[in-house]
């Protein structure tokens, strides 16, 4: 081999990327969610878990003034998120995380992309809540946040460029009146809703929990309408 081609084949070795490269805090908030459910399953007692849910998960009756506001009634409209009802549901949200999270989190950056995912999952708690004053059933689960990283995508109409070496996505922020205009974006709103709908409805199984849609459609709508806080106004390449 001519030292020529030695230089081409080292070029194109140094520019091949995996196929999966996930950022760092993407891999981060799904390993705790995974672990989060193994300890969930295998360590803790049911009493234990029981009291885990009843300090973590968010259970809207919490807020009637029926009770105390505790620590708990603080911190569990963040901490829900890292809970999940079942492997299932564990692993349906992880790989959206991982599709829709990981183009969010290189544009946004580390600290951007970990407000917006607090301020999605407690705008679907609150939409939950809206809707379920009374209801003594915990909510649990990332799928109100990984709804707002869609929602998001919905207005970069799922571009996405590995220009710098990672999945981010790509170009200016669009208009929420042209997004909605694209076929691609109404199409996915179509079929993301009906999910929404037939999942609320049947669940993810036989024995399966209700599936809280309508705090997807909050997550949604506010990472849809909320994403230009987030995005730096002056960037050179995806972060």
């Amino acid at each position: 081999m001519t030292g020529d081609h030695e230089d081409d084949f080292r070029q194109l070795r140094d520019e091949r990327q995996p196929v999966f490269n996930v950022p760092a805090i993407v891999v981060a908030l799904t390993a705790t969610c995974i672990v989060v459910h193994l300890v969930r399953l295998y360590v803790l007692t049911i009493e234990q878990d029981i009291g885990l849910l009843l300090r973590a998960a968010f259970i809207p009756i919490r807020y009637s003034g029926q009770f105390d506001l505790d620590v708990y009634a603080f911190t569990s409209p963040f901490t829900y998120t890292v809970l999940h009802g079942s492997v299932v549901h564990l692993s349906i949200n992880m790989i959206w995380l991982a599709a829709f999270g990981s183009p969010l989190a290189n544009r946004l950056g580390v600290g951007r992309f970990l407000l917006f995912w607090a301020v999605t999952g407690i705008a679907a708690a609150a939409t939950h809540y809206v809707l379920h004053m009374a209801d003594q059933s915990p909510l649990i689960g990332a799928s109100g946040a990984i709804s707002g990283m869609m929602g998001a995508a919905a207005r970069f109409g799922f571009r996405a460029s590995r220009a710098a070496g990672r999945s981010a996505f790509d170009g200016p922020l669009l208009k929420a009146s042209t997004a909605l205009g694209m076929r691609s974006v109404v199409t996915f709103l179509a079929v993301w809703m009906a999910i929404n709908l037939v999942t609320g409805l049947v669940g993810l199984g036989a024995g399966a929990d209700r599936i809280a849609w309508e705090a997807h459609v909050g997550g949604f709508v506010v990472g849809f309408f909320g994403i230009a806080v987030f995005v730096p106004r002056r960037r050179s390449a995806p972060q």
